[in-house]
């Protein structure tokens, strides 16, 4: 029996929305840490010009802080900014813009001293060694004036951050006002300008509360909506499948509308595949950082320090042979290991624990074992929840641990986005920064007044939260710069604002002239759902975009045939239908995720070579090719013939060895 159209407690989708239109000289499109970042810096800048923020969710747990952190990622304290290119350069098998990484290394810690000065608890280290967490920790001092950090790495210091984002969220808002921050609403394209389309003139979004689109002018914006997550089918299935690593409200909606703008992208092939621990992405860092865990094979092998591990990362050298194994080439070691039938993979968290214990009071083993469970109940509740419901103590019971489905980012252990342009400083190559009228603007993409950061910045990973908060401020100074100097620009839009609105809820005309026709919500031959296109999608790039389907292994044939169906599936969110706002929303993040994977894919075509071993494999081009291939690949596409236009960019070493 059929079901029938029945409301789904959302609010219903009409036809004709209330069109709310909008003129400012600066939009800031996100609400994430990079987003925060402009906020809290912008009015030190702005004095007269306007500024509007638009972000789909709420900005106190929008973006991919959302749940919180134990970890700030990147602080560079008592090292350097070159080491810190050196780092991202490694980990990312050497192709990065070390311009825009310096220039964010110089910066980053001054972030982190305001989140602390907001009240975010970071952990400190005694004179004699000991770790001290939470309020305690403040009696130590601050970073600023010089108290030691507790260190899990050469660039991460431990926090306590359930509620990172509510800090840094607060301090935002309280800067920028709330008069000029516009929540639940989804800006969907970004507008060029009628006269000039190599200019930016505005964007069209929609509430995701009221039935209103709203159409906003300005003259320069800033898109920093985080990466794209469901692009891949995960390894979970049923009620699991919408457990992700990175944030699941990330749709790739800064890549897609920069690139549909005429953005230039770089690096896309990149992606980052996690290894986290298995089914409840828990992260690992802390664990081999923090805790001093080790993995093992299924043979209780430390498989790292074997005489195989040692040949396959001979073969990548200079990167699998440098002090510290780039990321994807320890996912290429465990990938390695389960081939050869000798998986899964374990974390033993039982000797690791135990080993840290053995010197400690009964008091300390026992905070020891609640920061194991702070771990997750910091940012990923999910893996809690998994150990309770497997009957996991870490102490007694070791974990697997295994890699996910890929994922498209800038910020964290992965270098896709926009190609942006860097300082203007005379160190930085000519290739490397372009004007406007004769003045360079930091983090500007190749579209003139349309800048990003955190996520959107290509090329230059490992910025993590500090990083990208710290990026959105350099971007503010930026923006204003950019209205000043374009103080009689007066944009305009080729479409009506009509027009407009008419685009952005034609998912909802569709529903409304069709749904009567079927008793069935979501089987109709004149439409087609935003949850059965998501499920398309992912097992395109699953069966042949080198996603788990295949050990992450795709070749050109493959590609060529996922390329066919992304076309296809383009053509069919014509019919995409949508009956109250929460599928509209749907609707726009299929579409962006769509636009943002053929990206993705057709990088991975034009480089005819494995660049990231473990994060994916070109099976028909195996190897590394630094002689074709150390370079960028960047691209650019045309909306109006609906062509991509691939090239090399040649890469250019700043900081020696």
């Amino acid at each position: 029996m059929a079901i029938p159209n029945k409301p789904s407690g959302e609010l219903k989708a009409v036809v004709d929305p209330e069109i709310v239109e909008k003129e400012v000289d600066i939009l800031i499109v996100g609400g994430g840490m990079a987003a925060c970042g402009t906020a809290f810096e912008i009015l030190k800048w702005a004095k007269d010009e306007t500024v509007l923020l638009c972000d789909k969710a709420a900005m106190e747990r929008s973006g991919a802080v959302a749940q919180g952190l134990s970890a700030i990622n990147t602080y560079v304290g008592d090292n350097t900014a070159d080491d810190y290119v050196r780092m991202v350069r490694n980990d990312l098998m050497g192709i990065v813009r070390e311009d825009l990484i310096f220039d964010l290394g110089r910066h980053v810690d001054d972030s982190v001293h305001l989140f602390e000065e907001w009240g975010l608890p970071v952990w400190k280290k005694t004179d004699d060694g000991k770790n001290v967490d939470g309020k305690k920790g403040l009696k130590l001092g601050t970073l600023k004036e010089g108290a030691k950090p507790v260190r899990t790495g050469k660039w991460q210091i431990m926090i306590n951050g359930e509620s990172y984002k509510r800090v840094v969220a607060e301090a935002a808002k309280l800067a920028l006002g709330e008069d000029n921050i516009l929540e639940r609403v989804f800006i969907v394209e970004i507008l060029n300008d009628k006269n000039d389309p190599s200019k930016i003139a505005g964007a069209v979004g929609f509430s995701t509360r009221e039935n209103k689109v709203y159409v906003i002018k300005c003259k320069t914006m800033m898109v920093a909506c985080g990466g794209a997550v469901n692009i891949y089918q995960p390894r979970s299935v049923g009620e699991g499948k919408g457990r992700a690593w990175y944030p699941v409200w990330n749709a790739g909606s800064t890549y897609t509308m920069a690139l549909r703008a005429g953005a230039e992208l770089s690096m896309m092939e990149n992606r980052f595949t996690p290894a986290r621990f298995k089914d409840g992405y828990g992260p690992v860092g802390a664990w081999f950082l923090l805790f001093k865990a080790k993995l093992q094979n299924a043979l209780g092998e430390n498989y790292v320090a074997s005489d195989s591990a040692k040949k396959q990362l001979e073969s990548y050298a200079p990167y699998g042979t440098a002090a510290i194994t780039p990321t994807c080439l320890r996912n290429h070691l465990m990938l390695f290991e389960m081939k050869e039938g000798r998986g899964p993979i374990i974390m033993d968290t039982v000797s690791a624990l135990a080993a840290l214990g053995s010197s400690m009071s009964p008091k300390e083993l026992k905070h020891l074992e609640s920061e194991a469970w702070e771990d997750f109940l910091d940012m990923t509740c999910g893996q809690a929840n998994l150990w309770c419901a497997t009957n996991t103590e870490p102490e007694k019971k070791n974990s697997e641990i295994m890699p996910t489905e890929p994922y498209l980012l800038g910020s964290h252990s992965g270098c896709c986005g926009i190609w942006c342009s860097g300082p203007d400083e005379s160190w930085v190559p000519a290739s490397y920064k372009w004007d406007v009228d004769g003045v360079v603007y930091n983090r500007m993409t190749t579209i003139k007044g349309l800048f990003t950061a955190g996520d959107g910045v290509g090329c230059s990973g490992h910025k993590f939260s500090s990083g990208s908060h710290a990026e959105g401020r350099i971007v503010a100074k930026q923006m204003v710069k950019y209205v000043r100097n374009h103080a009689g620009y007066k944009p305009e839009l080729a479409q009506t604002a009509q027009e407009l609105a008419d685009m952005v809820y034609k998912p909802v005309k569709t529903f409304i002239e069709n749904s009567g026709y079927t008793t069935a919500a979501d089987v109709n031959p004149n439409y087609c759902k935003p949850k059965g296109m998501t499920m398309r999608l992912m097992k395109a790039t699953h069966e042949y975009g080198a996603g788990t389907a295949t050990f992450y292994q795709t070749n050109g044939k493959s590609l060529e045939i996922v390329l066919d169906m992304l076309e296809t599936m383009r053509e069919d969110c014509e019919k995409l239908a949508a009956g109250d706002l929460h599928e509209l929303m749907r609707c726009w993040e299929i579409y962006h995720r769509i636009y943002t994977v053929e990206a993705h894919l057709r990088h991975i075509q034009f480089r005819k070579e494995t660049r990231y071993p473990g994060f994916y494999y070109r099976a028909d081009f195996p190897e590394q090719n630094d002689k074709e291939w150390f370079c960028f690949v960047n691209s650019t596409y045309d909306k109006k013939s609906n062509q991509w236009s691939l090239k090399k960019v040649d890469y250019v070493k700043i900081i020696p060895d």
